[in-house]
C-alpha cells in the first residue's frame, strides 16, 4: 500500500510539474552513460597521463572538424566519434568528459557522474594489462575508476540512489582491438589468446553488474586488417585478411560471453554492436554511405597516409566526410556518425539481440512488472525529474 501511495503523489507531482514547464523537449533515454574502452571511444583521458609513448590526439589536426569549433580534445577524429553520436541519440550534448579531466575536482567528478556519466577509455587500452603497458588506463583500471565513482556518488546520495541510477545508465565497451593487433606482431597460441581476453572482459562485465550496472551496449571489433595501417604493408593495399580472422574469432566468443552472462546475472540487459559486420557491408558498397575512400587516411602522410599519425603538418583529404578513416588506424567524424546510427536503430541486423535503442528503453519501471503503459511513463519521467532536477541542485547547494 506504501508504494501505491507513492507512486500515485508522485504522478499527481508529474502531472503539475509538466503543466508549469509547458513544451519541452523529449527527455533523454538513460540518465548517464559510462565508456570503457581505448582509442575508438576516447574523449581525452590519455591527455593526462605522462610519458613519450602515450597515444594522444591533442593537437591539429585533429578536432578540425569539432561542433562549434576546431579543437584538438583528445578524440582520435576529426570531430565527434562514435562514443559522441551515442551520447546524442541517447539524449545527451555528447560523450561524457574524461574522467582523468575530472580526478583532480572530486566535486565536478561527481556530479559529472549523477548528471551525465564519466568516460574512463583510453587510446591503447587492452582488455589485458599487458597490452601497451604504462601507456594507457587499461580496462581492469578504468573499472577500478568506476569503483571509486561509485563509492562517492553513494556518499553523496545513498547507496539506494546511486545503484537506481547505475541500473537505468547505459554502459558502453569498445575494447579488444590493442590486444589483438599486439599479438598480431608475435603470434602465438590463438585459443589462449581468446581465453584470456574474455576472461578479462568478463571479468569486468561482471564487477560493473556487481556495482549495479544492467544495460551493457557492447561494439565488437571490426575489420582491423582493412585499416590503413595494416593495408599499407601489403604490397598491394590489400587487408590483411590474417588479422581480420583473429578478430572474427575474438568476435564469435564475445557474443557466447554475453549470452552467457545474460543468462547468468538476473536483470542484465545488452545489445552487441557488429562493427565488423558493419564495415564489410561498407567496403563492399561505398558509395551508398557517401565515400569516395575506403582505403587510406584522410590525414597522415606518405603511402595511403599510413605513414604517420595526423599531425599539425599532416597532409589532409579534400572532403572529411567522403572518407571512411581520418587517420591511419581510426574512423572520420562521418564514420562514427553512421556506426551510431547503424546501432542505435539496428538496421541491417547490425546489432543483437536487440538495439542499442531497445536497450536504453528497458527501464526499471518495465523491470519491475509495469503493466500500464502510462505508470510506466510517469516512474520513468520521474527517475529522470529525481535525479536531474533535484538531486543536482542539492548537490549545489550542499557544496
Amino acid at each position: 500500500m506504501g508504494c501505491l501511495v507513492m507512486v500515485t503523489i508522485l504522478q499527481v507531482c508529474l502531472i503539475i510539474s509538466a503543466a508549469a514547464a509547458g513544451p519541452r523537449k523529449m527527455a533523454r533515454l538513460v540518465p548517464a552513460m559510462y565508456v570503457f574502452g581505448d582509442s575508438t571511444l576516447d574523449v581525452g583521458n590519455n591527455n593526462y597521463l605522462p610519458g613519450p609513448n602515450v597515444p594522444r590526439a591533442n593537437t591539429p589536426l585533429n578536432g578540425v572538424d569539432f561542433p562549434g569549433g576546431a579543437r584538438a580534445t583528445g578524440r582520435f577524429s576529426n570531430g565527434y566519434h562514435v562514443a559522441d553520436f551515442i551520447a546524442i541519440k541517447l539524449g545527451l550534448k555528447e560523450s561524457p568528459p574524461a574522467y582523468l579531466s575530472l580526478a583532480p575536482r572530486p566535486s565536478d567528478l561527481l556530479l559529472s557522474a549523477l548528471a551525465t556519466g564519466v568516460s574512463y577509455a583510453s587510446a591503447g587500452a587492452g582488455i589485458l594489462d599487458s597490452t601497451n603497458a604504462g601507456n594507457n588506463i587499461p580496462l581492469s583500471k578504468q573499472v577500478r575508476y568506476m569503483e571509486s565513482t561509485k563509492a562517492a556518488m553513494e556518499a553523496r546520495v545513498g547507496k539506494a540512489a546511486a545503484r537506481l541510477l547505475l541500473s537505468r545508465s547505459f554502459f558502453l565497451f569498445s575494447v579488444g582491438s590493442n590486444d589483438i593487433s599486439v599479438f598480431a606482431a608475435a603470434p602465438g597460441d590463438v585459443a589462449a589468446l581468446y581465453a584470456s581476453l574474455i576472461s578479462g572482459y568478463s571479468t569486468a562485465i561482471t564487477d560493473l553488474y556487481g556495482m549495479g550496472a544492467r544495460k551493457f551496449g557492447i561494439v565488437n571489433v571490426g575489420l582491423l586488417g582493412c585499416v590503413p595501417a595494416a593495408r599499407a604493408l601489403s604490397a598491394t593495399g590489400a587487408c590483411n585478411d590474417g588479422l581480420n580472422q583473429l578478430s572474427a574469432g575474438f568476435n564469435d566468443k564475445l557474443r557466447s560471453l554475453m549470452a552467457g552472462l545474460a543468462a547468468r546475472l538476473p536483470g542484465l540487459d545488452y545489445s552487441l554492436a557488429d562493427n565488423y559486420n558493419l564495415s564489410q557491408v561498407t567496403f563492399a558498397n561505398p558509395a551508398a554511405s557517401g565515400y569516395v575512400n575506403i582505403d587510406s587516411a584522410c590525414c597522415g602522410s606518405g603511402r595511403m597516409g599510413a605513414d604517420s599519425d595526423c599531425l599539425p603538418n599532416s597532409t589532409t583529404c579534400a572532403d572529411h566526410d567522403r572518407f571512411v578513416f581520418w587517420d591511419r588506424g581510426h574512423p572520420s567524424q562521418r564514420a562514427g556518425e553512421l556506426s551510431a546510427a547503424a546501432y542505435l536503430d539496428g538496421a541491417a541486423g547490425f546489432t543483437a539481440p536487440i538495439s542499442f535503442d531497445q536497450l536504453a528503453r528497458k527501464d526499471l519501471a518495465i523491470q519491475l512488472g509495469c503493466h500500464s503503459t502510462r505508470a510506466c511513463y510517469a516512474l520513468r519521467t520521474f527517475i529522470h525529474l529525481f535525479f536531474h532536477r533535484y538531486s543536482i541542485k542539492l548537490l549545489l547547494l550542499v557544496d
